[in-house]
């Protein structure tokens, strides 16, 4: 019944894959398995000391820090974050999550993670959007992880200006002082978080979010995001 049901669906309102417009099988979400295979991979999975934890050596104390795809202007996985972030589609945000936490899996890096935080939204632009993509995205992650989400122990406290088409200065200077915890942070005290968003550019955001996380007492912070904007800014 269940086949028949998708099955039916599929031809009355087909679905279309978000990257190269081709009609999705039943069995395929948002993006067909041909444009899956060919998203290029970061490989960074849960080797420590990649070269993306060491974007944050010697500014904030992380554990680990690890990304699915590698940002390229105008490539596919651009296509994919741009969806996430503003056409609504909640449905890849939690697909992109479910897929990133399969690949880690295979490995240790969700071992000892207590807590996933998504990095928040200022209160008036969730509003507007309607939705966090990078809750969205944590949903995905939980899912298949168990990890539980908090997202009532970081807030943002200004409603900053995007930070595309900003340099990094201008990025680490925008996200200055940008976050600030909430009461409910104290039921984190020793516990080892992990930072949740779509794309890590030059690492402002997360770290300002981090920055506020680590005046909970003994916690541990680690991240992870969907893409590494490693070659070009976002």
């Amino acid at each position: 019944m269940t086949k028949l049901f998708s099955d039916l669906r599929d031809f009355l309102f087909p679905r279309w894959c978000l990257t190269c417009g081709k009609k999705l099988l039943p069995s395929e979400e948002s993006v067909c398995i041909t444009c899956l295979a060919e998203l290029p991979r970061t490989n960074l999975k849960d080797i420590p000391g990649n070269r993306m934890e060491q974007l944050f050596w010697g500014i904030i104390p992380i554990e680990r820090a690890s990304a699915l795809y590698l940002y390229a202007k105008g490539g596919k996985v651009a296509q994919i974050l741009y969806a996430m972030k503003y056409h609504g589609r909640k449905d890849v945000c939690r697909q992109m999550g479910t897929l990133s936490a399969e690949e880690l899996l295979k490995t240790d890096f969700f071992a000892h993670i207590d807590a996933l935080i998504p990095v928040p939204l200022h209160p008036k632009r969730l509003r507007e959007r309607g939705y966090n993509q990078s809750e969205w995205f944590a949903r995905g992650i939980s899912e298949k992880t168990g990890i539980p989400i908090y997202n009532n122990v970081l807030r943002r406290v200004r409603n900053n200006l995007t930070q595309t088409h900003k340099s990094s200065y201008e990025r680490r200077e925008n996200a200055e002082s940008l976050f600030a915890t909430t009461p409910e942070a104290d039921r984190l005290s020793g516990k080892h978080l992990l930072l949740t968003d779509d794309v890590l550019t030059t690492g402002a955001t997360l770290t300002a979010c981090a920055e506020a996380l680590l005046g909970i007492k003994g916690v541990r912070i680690s991240i992870l995001t969907l893409a590494w904007a490693k070659y070009n800014a976002i």
